[in-house]
């Protein structure tokens, strides 16, 4: 009997992978299908162990990223050729993918009391909380174009359900359908343009694609260029850049609180690692045009998110919510502008660095801002800025993580990592020589004061008579705001500590940002 050899070179196609690189996203994937399988056998009254072990996941998979630090890694990788690689564990990926998985550890702990009062099914829940957080946490590490899809759309399905999942209410069923129909207009968009990419350039892997571009063939430049901006249109819809904004509002308004502070952090952070990683990763020779276009884009979404949140009135409904949302718009035009402004640099990595350092302190706050709402808001309320007038009566401690929290997301003292994160996107556009911008960004910030003041300022004001007399009629039968659960303290505590931390040295993070680059 002969023995079976293997063909010559055949070890050549044999590749060994890199477990510690990928642990950060595969426990979080893995967590996903324990807790799926979990659910059957667990009894109704104990499903809200799923919770903590989804939170335990996510801190495990957090935990994981310590022992890749500061030691580069790649796996997937080609074994001939270039050896470009598709899976990449550098610092950039290491931030993101802190930024990622520490914004969905939050979130956990802010929906275990939701899931509960809103009689969410818990089972669901979780697997897709995990599935979206894998998915966002792959995507920072993804140095190809199918890799980049792939995670993208791992990240946004869930995101369609987790929305939807209050059945039976039509605020929920529009939102989810809303964000679904556009979202997969926007990917077919971007599966398009990467089409286009491959024709022209015979390549998914980013480095590969960033070195062919400049010397594609004549007859292939038109179908290159419309590939690279078909991509950029998919992924500006991620980023909820204006025009592809019109979801967001309806979207967060329709979720579960918390699933509204996710896709506000995680969903908008999965969006910029993947615009940074194909704008400056992939398409460096088409700078001269990405840039402007990053400009415009942001000077847009900046002032149309701004002007949208200073609209909403005080008296409307879901108007908290309603409110961050659009403030959650006006912030991606920040985001946007330091990756705008590496279109122009000689060093663009530099540039991308403020992005990251913005991102950082965008996500604690706005994470402990949704905390804050999701704790007071299902107690009787639909969620007026008026139902918060005179808070600090009740609940001191709220009231001013709150207000804490707003002063940060304006960029007020003392949220003084909000001013140190806005100076220095500020000085990215004026480094890159985009002085035009940064005036705009001026006004905007200017902007954003006054709705941020004004919700603020509520806090601190006496009830309206009217408020007061129906506040003292119940006050026999229920509390207006019962006190917090422990999930929900310990979410509003951690964020509140973590920016007060963070304003406390904010050089430290501007400077561990800084150093996240490629």
């Amino acid at each position: 009997m002969t023995a079976l050899t293997a063909p010559q070179g055949a070890h050549s196609l044999v590749q060994s992978i890199d477990w510690a690189a990928v642990a950060p996203p595969a426990i979080a994937a893995v967590a996903a299908l324990v807790v799926l399988v979990a659910e059957l056998f667990l009894a109704e009254r104990h499903k809200g162990l799923l919770g903590w072990l989804s939170a335990a996941a996510l801190g495990l998979a957090g935990l994981a990223l310590a022992p890749l630090v500061g030691d580069d890694r790649a796996t997937f990788c080609l074994t001939s050729g270039t050896r470009s690689c598709s899976y990449v564990a550098d610092t950039f990926t290491l931030t993101v993918q802190l930024l990622v998985l520490g914004g969905a550890f939050v979130t956990a702990l802010l929906s275990m009391t939701a899931v509960r009062r809103e009689r969410l099914p818990a089972g669901e829940f979780w697997f897709l909380l995990l599935s979206s957080a894998s998915g966002a946490a792959l995507l920072p590490a993804a140095r190809d174009l199918a890799t980049l899809v792939v995670a993208l759309e791992v990240a946004s399905l869930p995101a369609f359900a987790l929305v939807g999942l209050r059945r039976g209410e039509r605020l929920s069923s529009e939102a989810a359908l809303k964000f679904f129909l556009s979202s997969v207009a926007a990917t077919a968009v971007m599966l398009l343009g990467v089409s286009f990419v491959y024709a022209a350039t015979g390549s998914m892997h980013l480095s590969t694609v960033a070195e062919a571009l400049p010397g594609v063939d004549s007859r292939l430049s038109t179908l290159a260029a419309t590939g690279v901006a078909l991509t950029l249109v998919g992924f500006a819809f991620k980023t909820a850049a204006a025009p592809f904004h019109f979801w967001v509002p309806d979207t967060y308004v329709g979720a579960p609180v918390p699933v509204a502070a996710y896709l506000s952090v995680i969903g908008k952070a999965a969006g910029f690692s993947g615009l940074i990683l194909v704008t400056v990763r992939a398409f460096p020779a088409y700078a001269d045009a990405w840039g402007p276009a990053l400009a415009v884009l942001a000077a847009l979404t900046m002032s149309i998110g701004n002007l949208g949140a200073l609209r909403q009135r005080t008296d409307r409904a879901h108007g908290a919510v309603r409110l961050l949302a659009w403030s959650s718009v006006g912030q991606a035009g920040y985001l946007l502008v330091p990756i705008a402004a590496a279109g122009y640099a000689d060093e663009p990595d530099h540039a991308v660095g403020a992005t990251l350092a913005y991102a950082l302190m965008y996500a604690v706050v706005n994470l402990g801002a949704f905390a804050v709402v999701a704790a007071l808001q299902p107690h009787g309320s639909d969620g007026r800025l008026d139902d918060y007038r005179g808070l600090v009566r009740t609940h001191p401690l709220a009231a001013a993580a709150l207000a804490f929290f707003l002063l940060c997301l304006a960029g007020l003292p003392p949220g003084i990592i909000g001013l140190f994160a806005k100076v220095t996107v500020f000085q990215a556009a004026v480094d890159a020589g985009l002085g035009w911008l940064a005036v705009v960004m001026a006004f905007n910030v200017v902007i954003a004061l006054v709705y941020y003041l004004t919700w603020t300022a509520l806090l601190f004001r006496p009830a309206a008579p009217q408020q007061a007399a129906a506040a003292s009629e119940q006050q026999t039968a229920a509390p207006a705001l019962p006190r917090l659960s422990a999930p929900l303290t310990a979410t509003v505590a951690l964020t509140g500590a973590l920016a007060l931390a963070a304003s406390g040295a904010p050089q430290l993070v501007l400077r561990f940002a800084g150093t996240a680059l490629f």
